[in-house]
Formats: C-alpha cells, structure tokens, sequence
C-alpha cells in the first residue's frame, strides 16, 4: 500500500523490523512491525500502519503465533481504501494461521474469500496463492475430492508467467493433495517437479520447508526410501543453519519418529515422539494427532496394548479438534483393531 512521507521514527521501527526478519528472529520482528504500526497511527500514515500491520501479522505466522497472526490480520479485514489484490493476501495470510493453529473449516473459508476477490482480476501470482491456499485447507480437513479437483484447475493456469517461487509451491501443494488421496506417483511426480524449481541459495527457509514437508508425505504413504531421508536429512541441516519456529523443530522430530518407526525401530520412535508432548502448549491440535496415532502404532508394534489404546484415543480427540475428520477416522481404525 502506497503511503506518503513517515517520521524518522517510523522508519527506524520499520528498518529494525526487517532486519529482524531477515535474520529470522520473528518474534523480535513482530514487535518492531507493530512498534512501527503504533507510530503511524499517531502519525496519520494509514498506508504505513496497513504495511507494519500486515509484516507484523505475516511475523507472527512464521514463528508460529498462528492464533496471534490470524488476530492481527483480522483487523486488516475491514480495512478502507485498499484493492482487492490486498484484502486477498490478508485472507491469504488469515488462511494459513488458522490452518496452523489447527481451524481448518476456518482456514478452507478464509482462503475461499481470497479466491473470490481474485476472480476478475489479473495479478496471477496472487491468484495462485489464493488457490494454494485453498487446496492446502481443504486438504487437511480432508475434503479431499474438492481439494485434488482445485488442484487439477490450479495445474492447468500455473505457466511461466508465475514466479519461480510461487510455482514451486503450487507443485508441492498438489503433491501434497496427490498424496494425501493415496495418488502416490502423482505426489512424487509434483514433488519431484517442486524439488527441481527450489534453490537453497536462493531461499534457504522455503527450501528447508519443502524438504520437511515432502519427507512428512513420503513418510505417510510408507516411502520410506533414500530419497525421503534425503528430505528429512537437507531439512535438519537447513534448520540448523538458518533456525526455525518451536512448531518447526516439532515437525522435524515428527519426521524422525516416523522414519523410525517405517525403519522398525519402535523404541527410538516412541522417545522422539513422546518429547512432543512435552510443550503441548505450543503444537496445533493436527500435530498432536500425528505424533499421537504414531505412538499408538509405534506401542502396538511393541505390544504395549494399553499404551498404544490411550495415544490412539488421544489422537482422535486431536484430529477432531483440528477438524481433520478423515485423519480422525484413520486413527479409529487403528483403535478398533486394538480393542
């Protein structure tokens, strides 16, 4: 958003913001951006405030305040006197935090919002973003045939003219919709797509992501192959160097107790993923199941039956929570045959 002259305060604020967030500290960047915010409104400067509001929500998101960032947004819904190229990216960012926190009917809402905004207009990168978004909700919560025919459309429109970026992530967003509708070479094929369109020295964060996210698919549909723990392997390294949230370090050890388990050594998995558990402040509802159905397999291979009951149980409470009914009805299964 276009905005006229600012107090050398402001840009102060604003600069400590974004050296922040380029030295991934995004705790300390959220406060610099709303710090700058709070000085714009004095100020008069509504362009500046939107500008601080929308990094300090974006901030929040990446290190995973997904409650907060999805809060701070909100208050750039109703905003005046912005195009719909905005009001889409708030939805957007609004979209994944709810997503993040685990409000996924929300999220899938959130991200239809922006779609429609985008509709008649020409910005194809953000309509893209809008669609992934979308896809990405509607397949946590498990509306899966929605989400795999957004995904065939978005495939169709994504061209050249799309950034590098962004059409990497709409290759890893089909993917992962491929593999979650148990598509397993057509995940791999986006996957593979998605990986070759990436560059570590481009954007080291991205990269680490998409490595932690396609080992997590992988894992799911029982890949457990070199290539996967070359994906969880390049995500731990990455996330050494550059860091990363509390819910990225969680992921991460997700990944492993699941490589573990796939490997048969259900011990080690069991111990990585009961640490989960030990900061149940901070994982979303979805993580919690996850690391929760695994425990319950990892406890049933050992034969620890009243064990794996209680971490099975507690996943579906999970999944529901999130609203991932299809994840929920996965995990009942598995208490079924455990009864």
């Amino acid at each position: 958003m276009q905005q006229n002259s600012v107090s050398s305060s402001y840009v102060a604020a604003e600069l400590q913001a974004r050296e922040h967030r380029a030295g991934h500290d995004f705790g300390e960047a959220s406060r610099s951006a709303r710090k700058a915010a709070v000085i714009a409104l004095s100020d008069g400067q509504a362009g500046a405030w939107w500008n601080m509001t929308f990094l300090q929500a974006e901030c929040l998101l990446a290190a995973g305040e997904f409650e907060a960032s999805a809060e701070v947004a909100g208050t750039l819904v109703t905003s005046v006197a912005t195009t719909p190229q905005l009001q889409a990216q708030v939805h957007i960012l609004r979209a994944k935090a709810c997503q993040g926190a685990g409000l996924l009917d929300i999220a899938a809402a959130e991200a239809r919002a922006a779609t429609e905004l985008m509709q008649d207009e020409a910005d194809i990168e953000v309509n893209v973003t809008a669609g992934l978004a979308l896809i990405s909700a509607l397949g946590d919560s498990g509306q899966l045939d929605e989400a795999w025919a957004e995904s065939l459309n978005l495939a169709k429109v994504i061209s050249a003219e799309v950034d590098e970026q962004v059409l990497g992530k709409a290759y890893w967003v089909i993917g992962n919709v491929a593999f979650l509708c148990g598509k397993v070479p057509e995940g791999l094929y986006y996957h593979e797509l998605a990986a070759a369109t990436f560059s570590p020295t481009r954007n080291l964060d991205v990269w680490a992501k998409f490595n932690k996210a396609s080992a997590a698919m992988r894992l799911a549909a029982d890949v457990s192959d070199d290539d996967t723990l070359r994906c969880i392997e390049r995500a731990e390294l990455a996330t050494d160097i550059i860091g990363g949230s509390a819910n990225d370090y969680l992921l991460l050890k997700l990944n492993r107790g699941h490589w573990n388990f796939l490997a048969g050594d259900h011990a080690a998995a069991v111990a990585l993923l009961e640490d989960i558990f030990v900061e149940a402040e901070k994982p979303s509802p979805q993580i919690l199941g996850e690391a929760g159905l695994l425990l319950g397999r990892a406890n049933a291979a050992m034969g620890h039956r009243e064990a794996a009951q209680k971490h099975l149980l507690k996943a579906v409470e999970h999944f529901e929570a999130s609203g991932a009914q299809q994840r929920a009805d996965q995990a009942r299964e598995y208490l079924t045959n455990e009864a």
